[in-house]
This record gives structure tokens, C-alpha cells and sequence, in this order.
């Protein structure tokens, strides 16, 4: 018969898991994806284009990826848990107000991206994104003044990039107006 010495370690019980339920569904859930992945890339052609590649190369290696992911989230389950894994930080509940205002601007920017261009839209999800990550700080959403300077900034922020994108690597994103410079 075995005695545990004050301060060691209580021999664990073989009924009781070392991880939190969710820990392990993550992991199954991860590989779940990854198999749904790969057979999305499996219906997409493999006619090489440039560079030998082709269009099912990037889904078939985002399939890889996020199967590795998943298995090795498994294993570090089935072999005691996240070990060391510190106390999420924040508040014990979700502010849904605030993220209301973030989802806002994502939604925002995809349902008018195509009529009022890339960056109105973006400038628009900036603004309502800013205001909802205020919101989560307990800060003030901001005033009117607060929200044209917001529009501004996110005007200045989503120009370069639309000129980038559009000018220097010649990828079509939807613009105001026909010129193309906005």
C-alpha cells in the first residue's frame, strides 16, 4: 500500500478527464473542417496555370494545414489538457453591444462594398468598428465630431490600400467611380 507524503502530487483519478470537454470537441471540430476542405478542393480542376500551380493548390495546402491543426490539438488533449494555459483575461460575459457595432461594420462593408465602392465601405466599417471597440473599453461610442474624424481616418487608412491594390498589383476591387482612383 501506497501513502502520498504531504506536497506530492494526488494520483489522478482514470475516470476524470485532464481537459475541459471543449478542449477535445475544438480539436474534432478542426479536423471536421479540414476533411470538409479537402473535399471542396477535390471538386475544384488541377490544370497547372503559373508556376505549375493551379487553382486547387492553396485550398488542398489551407485543407493540410488545418487538418495537421486539429490532430495535433487532439494529441495535446489526449496527453493532459492546454498545459499551462493561463485564465482568459476580460470580463466574464461578452459586451453584445459593442459587438453589434463591430458586426455592423463587417456587415456594412460586404453589403455595400459593390454599390458605393471600396473605400466608402471600408471608411463605414472603420467608423462603426472603432465605435464598438470604444464601446468594449467603456468608453463613449464618440460624438458627431468623434464620428467624421473616424470617417476621415478611415478614408485615409482605406485610399492607399484601394490605390495599392488597384494601381501597383492590378487587382480589380469595385470603385466609386470609373476613373479608378476612387
Amino acid at each position: 500500500m501506497q501513502t502520498n507524503h504531504p506536497g506530492a502530487p494526488e494520483p489522478q483519478d482514470a475516470q476524470r478527464p485532464d481537459h475541459r470537454p471543449g478542449q477535445l470537441a475544438l480539436g474534432i471540430a478542426a479536423v471536421l473542417l479540414a476533411v470538409a476542405l479537402a473535399y471542396g478542393a477535390a471538386n475544384i480542376p488541377s490544370d497547372a496555370g503559373y508556376a505549375g500551380v493551379g487553382p486547387d493548390f492553396l485550398p488542398w495546402v489551407v485543407s493540410a494545414a488545418m487538418g495537421l491543426c486539429g490532430v495535433l490539438l487532439i494529441r495535446e488533449v489526449r496527453t493532459g489538457g492546454y498545459r499551462n494555459m493561463e485564465e482568459p483575461s476580460g470580463a466574464a460575459r461578452g459586451d453584445w453591444h459593442a459587438m453589434a457595432w463591430v458586426s455592423a461594420g463587417i456587415l456594412g462593408n460586404a453589403a455595400l462594398i459593390t454599390t458605393v465602392g471600396f473605400v466608402l465601405s471600408c471608411a463605414l466599417c472603420f467608423t462603426l468598428a472603432v465605435r464598438g471597440l470604444r464601446i468594449s473599453e467603456g468608453k463613449a461610442g464618440g460624438n458627431a465630431m468623434q464620428t467624421v474624424k473616424d470617417v476621415v481616418i478611415g478614408m485615409l487608412i482605406s485610399t492607399p490600400t484601394f490605390w495599392l491594390f488597384t494601381k501597383f498589383l492590378a487587382v480589380n476591387l469595385p470603385g466609386l467611380t470609373g476613373t479608378g482612383w476612387l
